[in-house]
C-alpha cells in the first residue's frame, strides 16, 4: 500500500466514523427531544403548584388568627366566668348572712 492509498484509506475511515457519530448524535436527540406540549404542561402544573402553595398559605394564615381570636375570646369567657363564680360565691355567703340573721331575729321574738 502506497502512502497515498493510505492517506485514502484513513481518510474514507475518519470520514466514516465521523458519519456514524453524526448519526448517533442525531439518534440521541431525536428520541430525548421534549415535545413542546411537554413543556406547555410542565409550566401549567408549575402554575398551578404556585397557586396551591398560595392558598394554602392564605389558609394557614387564617387558621393562625383565627386560632387566636378563638383563644382571646376563650380567656375572656373564663375570666367572665371567675368573675361570675365569685360573684356568686359573695351572693351566697350574703344570703347564708342574712338567713343566719332572720333566724336569730326569729329566735330572739319567740
Amino acid at each position: 500500500m502506497s502512502r497515498i492509498e493510505f492517506i485514502i484509506a484513513t481518510a474514507i475511515v475518519l470520514f466514516i466514523a465521523f458519519c456514524m457519530g453524526w448519526f448517533a448524535n442525531w439518534l440521541v436527540h431525536r428520541f430525548t427531544r421534549v415535545a413542546q406540549a411537554d413543556v406547555d404542561q410542565l409550566e401549567s402544573m408549575s402554575q398551578e403548584l404556585h397557586e396551591a402553595e398560595e392558598t394554602r398559605d392564605q389558609a394557614i394564615t387564617y387558621m393562625q388568627q383565627r386560632e387566636a381570636e378563638l383563644t382571646n375570646q376563650l380567656h375572656q369567657t373564663e375570666a367572665e366566668l371567675a368573675a361570675a363564680m365569685e360573684g356568686l360565691r359573695d351572693a351566697r355567703h350574703e344570703a347564708e348572712e342574712l338567713r343566719a340573721y332572720v333566724q336569730q331575729i326569729q329566735t330572739t321574738k319567740a
